[in-house]
């Protein structure tokens, strides 16, 4: 099993994500091959707080140029997590 710390690289914050909040549902950058029930277990280990549901996107790297040279960013993987109702929220947040 992999640590927790592995698995979530860092919680993603926008406009919408502060959002969803408000409905105890938080946003992070996980890796991709992650799957939900791993990233369901280092949410309630790392932050003491039950999960509900996970709700997981992936996304492709974008193709950027710089003059006649090209590359891509990364591809990456997003995880929406939805707490349960008698969960405190995540102090991370805060």
């Amino acid at each position: 099993m992999r640590d927790p710390r592995d698995i979530i690289i860092r919680p993603l914050v926008t406009e919408k994500t502060n959002d969803l909040m408000a409905e105890k549902k938080y946003t992070f950058v996980v890796r991709r091959d992650a799957n939900k029930v791993e990233i369901a277990r280092a949410v309630e280990s790392l932050f003491k707080v039950e999960v509900e549901s996970v709700n997981t996107a992936n996304y492709k790297g974008k193709l950027k140029r710089m003059g006649r040279f090209s590359g891509h960013q990364p591809s990456w993987k997003k995880a929406i997590v939805c707490l349960t109702a008698e969960s405190k929220p995540i102090e991370l947040f805060e």
